[in-house]
């Protein structure tokens, strides 16, 4: 799903490679990274020729036992095919610098290069007698009526020869200060000012609650503190969503897919041309010709690639990454021989959807319940820390996971490290307030499931979050969420203090909380964001982000490029995804859901 890239860096080491699909061979070239080898592509281009073309027949009459058993004699074809690219990269001479002689500047006299001052170039002098001539052209073709208004013209341009330089610039200063007063005097004339009505007014809604006083909170002395604030009454129904649900379980993103009726009506119809524009019949039904028993060239492909990366970007994928997808694809298909009724477009579109799949499910996977329990273990807090840019639900998903953590019997501490944005303190009390209504103690033995642990505003969020993990660690809660403030990823003091946040807490995880409404800007925020962290962090091997959140999933519908920009640019996993208002819209991320929306017409 990466072939767009044929190079990889392992510690010292650059390997380049080369995929020949035909006859599935990988051929792999290694140097020393510090080497800057100008030859490598050509001598990987030349030993994969040679070899193939030694052992087609071989390939193609054997099998795959011939081959195991055979031998490969091929060291001393190797050596001659190095010896040539390497001295083939010799006999470049290097750029020698043009002489004095062979420039253009020697061409030039020194009388040329002198100029007086007033005299105008030679070439704007020209550009002027031309447009003199074409203003003559014009005079003489005007009408005889206007033959007084000409006369008067040159009169007058004649005055003004005769009138000198100052006092030409004198005349037009006080022609242009009279247009202007005149124009003053237009602007400041009186005009009726309509008088306004002393105090100000309420809006009345037509669909609003006529009762004001209700929401009127300006009277109010409780200054935000949590004992002074009345306990909110809500519905639990509201709060929940689903009550039928199972708790504790965070259920997959769910999707229906479209293709089975999609390929029933291409069947029905083979040679009608697809009405949608911009879709899969679009991208897909261009190239619907049966192709038997061939091997696959870039021009067969081509056109179909070109359609499909508009139709990526279209769901909005990153442009960048839907050309680095397509590459991957065409070279992960050139070569191939492909079956006697398969079309190309089928085959492509097969090959798109394994990478999409194999890109949404990244090696590394994020289970936190399991993380916490094994933290329990260790008799120590598992810690969870969120960043991201402004507004993207970071302090609302973190309620959401905190209520699924509550849910699976564990006890979360929130640290509001936000000190900075006006109300954050607050809204994260509010989410604990109405948590603790949801799991009371009495509930769970008499045990406080949620706190959150703040001080105010302005104060040093690395500190706070240090002492909330102290606090935790004392108190035996089981998870800290550490809610960090919003920042842009081009912010480098901001970043700075996020860096020093990690690196001093050391989380056991860092999550990314992005939305899904971002095209090209997520690859973006996610390069940089762990680029400063690489940048500002002061151990040897800098913490990176470890998962990404991914918000706002429900106000999309099928444009699910969002989640590929991010998986595909960091390689890692999107641990939950957040789609809807309420506790319970927290969901788990499932790869082939996602494909099928993307593929969706």
């Amino acid at each position: 799903e990466r072939g767009g890239n044929n190079s990889f860096t392992h510690e010292a080491l650059t390997l380049k490679y080369k995929l020949d699909n035909q006859f599935e061979l990988v051929f792999v070239v290694g140097f020393q990274k510090i080497l800057t080898l100008t030859y490598v592509d050509k001598l990987i281009d030349d030993v994969h020729k040679e070899f193939r073309d030694k052992y087609r027949n071989e390939f193609q009459q054997k099998g795959t036992l011939g081959l195991l058993n055979g031998t490969f004699d091929f060291k001393d074809d190797f050596m001659r095919l190095l010896r040539d690219a390497e001295e083939s990269s010799k006999v470049r001479a290097p750029t020698v610098m043009k002489t004095f002689e062979q420039s253009l500047k020697s061409q030039k006299t020194v009388k040329c290069m002198i100029e007086t001052r007033g005299e105008k170039p030679k070439e704007k002098v020209k550009n002027k007698k031309n447009k003199g001539s074409k203003k003559e052209g014009t005079e003489a073709v005007a009408a005889p009526g206007k033959a007084s208004a000409g006369d008067k013209q040159p009169s007058a341009a004649g005055e003004k020869e005769e009138l000198t330089k100052d006092e030409i610039l004198q005349k037009n200063r006080e022609e242009f200060f009279k247009r202007h007063m005149k124009a003053g005097e237009k602007s400041r004339s009186p005009k009726p000012e309509a008088q306004k009505e002393k105090g100000k007014k309420p809006r009345v809604w037509d669909l609003g609650n006529s009762n004001a006083k209700v929401l009127d909170y300006s009277n109010s002395a409780t200054n935000g503190s949590a004992e002074a604030c009345p306990v909110e009454e809500f519905d639990p129904d509201i709060a929940l969503g689903d009550r039928n649900r199972e708790p504790g379980r965070l259920y997959d993103l769910e999707y229906e897919s479209d293709d089975e009726a999609e390929e029933e009506k291409v069947i029905q119809n083979p040679s009608k041309p697809s009405v949608k524009k911009g879709g899969l019949g679009g991208m897909f039904g261009m190239l619907k010709g049966l192709v038997g028993s061939k091997s696959l060239t870039r021009e067969d492909m081509d056109p179909v690639l070109e359609k499909m990366k508009d139709h990526l970007i279209a769901k909005n994928v990153a442009a960048e990454i839907a050309v680095q997808l397509c590459e991957s694809v065409a070279k992960k298909l050139e070569g191939k021989v492909m079956g006697t009724f398969t079309t190309v477009t089928s085959t492509v579109k097969q090959a798109l959807q394994e990478a999409l799949v194999q890109i949404l499910q990244p090696q590394r996977r994020v289970d936190v319940l399991r993380d916490v329990m094994d933290a329990q273990r260790h008799r120590r807090p598992y810690v969870v820390t969120f960043c991201g840019v402004n507004g993207v639900g970071k302090s609302t998903n973190l309620a959401k996971i905190s209520f699924w953590l509550i849910e699976n019997g564990f006890s979360v501490l929130i640290a509001a490290c936000d000190t900075f944005r006006a109300g954050a303190v607050e809204q994260l009390r509010t989410h604990t307030r109405r948590l603790n209504a949801l799991h009371p103690p009495e509930s769970h033995g008499g045990r406080t499931m949620v706190q959150l642990y703040e001080k105010g505003y302005g104060k040093d969020a690395a500190g706070i979050a240090m002492e909330a993990i102290s606090y935790a660690r004392n108190q035996g809660f089981d998870v800290v969420l550490v809610d960090t403030a919003g920042r842009m990823q081009d912010n480098a003091p901001l970043m700075t203090a996020l860096a020093k946040l990690i690196a001093v807490n050391a989380p056991d995880l860092v999550l990314f909380v992005g939305e899904a409404l971002v095209g090209n800007e997520a690859v973006d925020q996610l390069v940089k964001f762990n680029k400063a962290l690489a940048d500002h962090s002061m151990a040897q091997t800098p913490r990176l982000i470890d998962g990404i959140v991914l918000t706002k999933f429900d106000t999309i519908d099928d444009k699910v490029g969002a989640a590929i920009s991010m998986t595909y640019i960091t390689s890692k996993p999107i641990v939950f995804v957040g789609t809807g208002q309420t506790y319970c819209d927290l969901r788990s991320l499932n790869a082939k859901a996602v494909v099928a929306a993307l593929m969706k017409a």
